[in-house]
């Protein structure tokens, strides 16, 4: 059988191979995918990567990766079973931009099969727990980017995996909208890609938050915030099921006005019986009238069989769209949504969105300063440190500032933490009145610099730094006395938390109800620490705003008894209070079981699809 099926997808992968060598990019028009000469484009998607469970899940502190599109024997081995399938796009989880992707891209191309790249990795994420969007994330997302983007079979990007995935982490959607925004403002400004190439976000199904989630991502003041596509890991369709048992004719009335395209970024429940029992009825529907006019066709969980058994074990019935329509003749009356209200519990991301991250304001606001952080300082420490000196002076915080819920950003929540916690200490140093020596030690944690005689700024630092300088602290694009950021009933606190993990400080620090909003628990975690957005563990510090407002109290590893830091980095209150770095926020969590990344079977691929056989000659192709 295995030898046969080879055979009739080699002779496939002739068939392609003369006419997808030149392969046309896609573009969108409103709800729709086109084909750069005008034909509507619907998505016959696989995942393929190894070890990525349901949702982009790995396995808590695994943030080691294979990378598919820079292993060209696999391809080789894959391209002509994924041609067989009918397949024309798939989705991969991670790559290295650092490889090369030339021969894979080259073989896919030939193929006449597209890519959309999760721009995370396992360990450099945005966690929902503990959200940031820092320079070194901003610097990983890019690198995928223009890895990728010279190859006209790459259709697009998501900035985020199932991020925010129920009603107590909504605040992390701010900061991947913020990612959007800035992801798709570097691919408009690099004239040599020239062409479309989208930036969406691929969302669970939690009945709590799906609506929400797909309104904000959607919604706005600014247009060039918003998603190019919308990806939607269903799982609802389960054995023998109708179009509205199963509720896709609810999803699909709730996306009938969506006004980007839409599609299933992962579907093809495994339920009940397992990979081998699945019945692909939901397949046939997803390209039928049905829905066809709403979604953009979806991507099938997933090319290889690992141990939560979705590997495909059979064809799954990729069928032609009943009807397709021209671009040209396409007018899009859509029109995009309303930002959900921020309501306490249920949805807590204002549409103000965290700064754009910028290494070069970071680092000149480093060079400016008269106290920063000794060398010595371990990363393990920078928790207590934070919580220490937030504690001392809650308004030496303010520039450190990420609060969702009520849009308000310091001008340094972009910076890395390090540099926040160089800001924090100079701040501090200078707020005393006094500029004494002593406020600049911490146990020898903090140096000042030429002896605290204020640095001599560079002149092409000083345009940036003024910049920051006139507006400390933004809500909604406004300048915000930061004296008046405390007090906020939700402070999304930025976390201090290195990789390594560190205990809270013994300081505690003050839970006074004047305390910094959010961050003035701690700066921004460690961009090592791992995210939703590929599943991967939190490596760094969960850290937030006071949990509640109370008076001041002490706290021990990292958590005051009264108004001391949250542990879960989306605090309650407006206390201020210490973290405790290396914290786990279990961004593993999905609805679906998952595998442990790199665990893997040594199977080739070819059996996981041993009943195609008869596939070949009945499919269908748009």
């Amino acid at each position: 059988m295995v030898s046969s099926l080879m055979k009739g997808a080699g002779i496939a992968a002739l068939a392609f191979a003369s006419g997808a060598a030149a392969v046309e990019p896609i573009v969108a028009k409103g709800k729709y995918f086109f084909y750069n000469n005008g034909t509507q484009f619907y998505i016959r998607g696989v995942a393929y990567q190894q070890g990525v469970g349901v949702g982009g899940s790995v396995a808590d502190g695994q943030t080691t990766f294979t990378d598919p599109l820079a292993d060209p024997k696999s391809c080789a081995r894959d391209v002509p079973m994924l041609q067989q399938l009918g397949t024309n796009t798939i989705r991969v989880y991670a790559v290295d931009p650092t490889k090369d992707h030339k021969e894979c891209m080259t073989q896919l191309a030939d193929a006449g099969i597209y890519v959309i790249a999760d721009l995370s990795e396992p360990g450099m994420s945005i966690e929902r727990d503990n959200p940031q969007w820092n320079t070194a994330l901003m610097a990983r997302y890019t690198s995928v980017i223009d890895a990728l983007s010279p190859f006209n079979n790459t259709l697009g990007f998501f900035a985020g995996n199932e991020v925010t995935n129920n009603n107590t982490n909504t605040a992390a959607s701010a900061f991947v909208k913020a990612a959007v925004r800035d992801t798709k403002a570097y691919i408009a400004g690099k004239k040599e890609i020239g062409r479309w190439l989208g930036v969406g976000y691929a969302t669970n199904d939690d009945s709590k938050t799906r609506d929400e989630l797909a309104s904000y991502f959607n919604c706005g003041a600014d247009p060039k915030a918003a998603v190019d596509f919308w990806g939607y890991n269903i799982y609802e369709w389960c054995g023998q099921s109708t179009f509205r048992e199963s509720g896709y004719e609810e999803r699909t009335q709730a996306f009938r006005d969506y006004s980007v395209p839409a599609f299933f970024s992962e579907y093809g429940c495994n339920n009940p019986g397992g990979g081998e029992a699945r019945q692909w009825q939901e397949t046939s529907v997803l390209y039928s009238n049905l829905m066809n006019k709403v979604w953009s066709g979806g991507i099938v969980y997933e090319y290889f069989q690992e141990q939560n058994d979705f590997g495909l074990i059979k064809d799954f019935g990729y069928v032609a769209a009943n009807k397709t329509m021209q671009m040209a003749a396409y007018k899009p009356a859509e029109k995009a949504r309303q930002c959900p209200p921020v309501a306490k519990g249920s949805w807590e991301a204002a549409e103000a969105l965290p700064p754009t991250p910028d290494k070069n304001t970071c680092d000149c606001m480093v060079s400016s300063l008269s106290c920063v952080v000794a060398d010595n300082m371990q990363a393990k420490d920078m928790g207590s440190l934070f919580g220490t000196v937030c504690g001392l002076d809650p308004k030496a915080c303010a520039g450190i500032t990420a609060d969702a819920k009520t849009g308000t950003y310091g001008a340094f929540a972009m910076c890395d933490s390090k540099q926040q916690l160089a800001h924090v200490l100079d701040a501090y140093y200078k707020g005393t009145g006094k500029s004494k020596a002593a406020a600049c030690d911490f146990k020898g944690q903090a140096k000042l610099v030429n002896g605290g005689v204020p640095p001599t700024v560079a002149s092409s630092c000083q345009p940036a730094l003024a910049s920051t300088s006139a507006s400390p602290v933004t809500k909604a694009g406004a300048a915000v006395d930061p004296s008046t950021v405390g007090g906020s009933d939700s402070g999304s606190g930025s976390g201090s938390g290195s990789s390594s993990g560190g205990s809270g400080s013994s300081s505690g620090g003050s839970g006074s109800s004047a305390g910094g909003s959010g961050s003035s628990s701690g700066g921004s975690g460690s961009s090592s620490g791992g995210g939703s957005s590929s599943g991967g563990p939190s490596g760094s510090g969960s850290s937030g705003s006071g949990s509640s407002s109370g008076s001041s109290g002490s706290g021990s590893s990292g958590s005051g008894s009264s108004g001391s830091g949250s542990s879960s980095g989306s605090g309650s209150g407006s206390g201020t209070g210490t973290v405790a770095a290396g914290a786990k926020s279990g961004n593993s969590t999905t609805a679906e079981p998952s595998t442990a990344l790199g665990s893997r079977t040594s199977s080739s691929a070819w059996g996981y699809v041993a009943a195609i056989g008869a596939f070949a000659a009945g499919v269908m192709f748009l």
